[in-house]
């Protein structure tokens, strides 16, 4: 058997950023995640404006957990295409949230998005709240129009750093001014069965009557498959001779996928670190095929857009639009699906044992 010999990565529910565990900026505690085919009970008209939408990742993740979409917010014309072929019914704007009001949507349950990451990554500058990018106090406008009952926002491990600790405590006091309880926790996508090390920071916000209900989802407690076992028919699609001794090689889970900036990066794996990381998998990262190596191809394949759009959690019948360098960095700056699916369904299950008990009050 092919997979017989290869060997998994471990399973995993170490805390990676033990101090934030429980404390001032991560009020809540971790329970086990809503159980397989439990979205389709949690169903019922909760819906979100989700800003930032990119390529889908987030909103396709909320959709799995039964969650609708008022409004997706996206300023990039090839992302917002990429929604709307896929979603011909979501009522996707394109626009800079900067200058969208959030008025009309007033009384939806939940705002979320992935803000961009570069004021907080340490592959860039790190400028916080002094770089152009950071959509933080945008986020806080549109919370404060439209009042809803929760908040989330994906953002990368960096922001957690000790130099922006006085920003997280200045987000959460404005969001605590609005009468939000808000909480910052570390997990890692592949406890959620994604192929991928890939550490998120997810922060959210609660509206007070609400926050006692909330649990932080747990990890599946199951190794997500290899990079190999993952790609295997995609690799072999156009019949490589090599692709059962790449997949010997392709035996961890993929590292970070790096989906780069408007201002910096192309289609390829990431910076150099990154590249030796995927070289010691077999691929190589200087860029991104546009199809599956031929029969007598030798040496290391280079992933294409599909094959990174499935390390990222994404459902093969999901498509990207636009040029290769866009679709991927749509890819590769998604927040993963089943990640995303996980958060819902905890914020599902807070907002109805919530209103349930108001329910029993009244």
């Amino acid at each position: 058997m092919l997979w017989g010999h290869m060997r998994r990565p471990p399973a995993t529910t170490r805390v990676l950023f033990p101090e934030m565990s429980t404390g001032p900026e991560n009020p809540w505690l971790t329970t086990a995640s809503a159980p397989k085919g439990m979205a389709s009970s949690l169903k019922g008209g909760l819906t979100t404006v989700e800003l930032c939408a990119g390529g889908g990742g987030q909103a396709l993740g909320f959709e799995q957990a039964g969650i609708g979409h008022a409004a997706l917010i996206e300023i990039d014309k090839n992302a917002c295409a990429t929604l709307s072929l896929n979603r011909p019914q979501w009522n996707v704007i394109q626009a800079d949230i900067k200058e969208f009001n959030g008025s009309a949507f007033k009384g939806v349950d939940i705002v979320s998005g992935g803000l961009p990451c570069p004021p907080f990554s340490v592959a860039g500058k790190q400028l916080g709240n002094m770089d152009e990018r950071n959509l933080f106090p945008a986020m806080i406008r549109v919370v404060d129009q439209i009042r809803p009952s929760a908040i989330v926002i994906e953002n990368v491990r960096g922001i957690l750093d000790a130099v922006f600790e006085d920003y997280r405590q200045f987000v959460g006091t404005e969001l605590k001014k609005l009468g939000y309880q808000a909480g910052w926790k570390l997990m890692n996508a592949s406890d959620f069965g994604v192929s991928q090390l890939r550490p998120r920071v997810v922060f959210v916000g609660l509206r007070k009557e609400h926050g006692e209900h909330f649990s932080w989802p747990e990890g599946t407690g199951r190794a997500p498959k290899s990079v190999g076992e993952t790609l295997y028919n995609l690799i072999v699609a156009n019949g490589w001779k090599g692709a059962k001794a790449w997949c010997r090689t392709a035996d961890e889970i993929a590292p970070t996928i790096v989906g780069g900036s408007l201002k910096h990066g192309g289609p390829d794996l990431g910076p150099t670190r990154a590249r030796r990381a995927w070289k010691g998998l077999g691929v190589d990262g200087l860029g991104i095929a546009n199809e599956a190596p031929g029969p007598d191809f030798v040496g290391m394949p280079r992933l294409t857009v599909r094959m990174v759009a499935r390390l990222q959690g994404f459902p093969d019948s999901w498509h990207f639009a636009g040029p290769k360098t866009h679709a991927y960095r749509q890819v590769g700056n998604a927040f993963p699906p089943p990640f995303a699916c996980a958060i819902a369904q905890s914020l599902t299950s807070c907002l109805r044992a919530s209103r349930k008990r108001l329910r029993i009050a009244v």
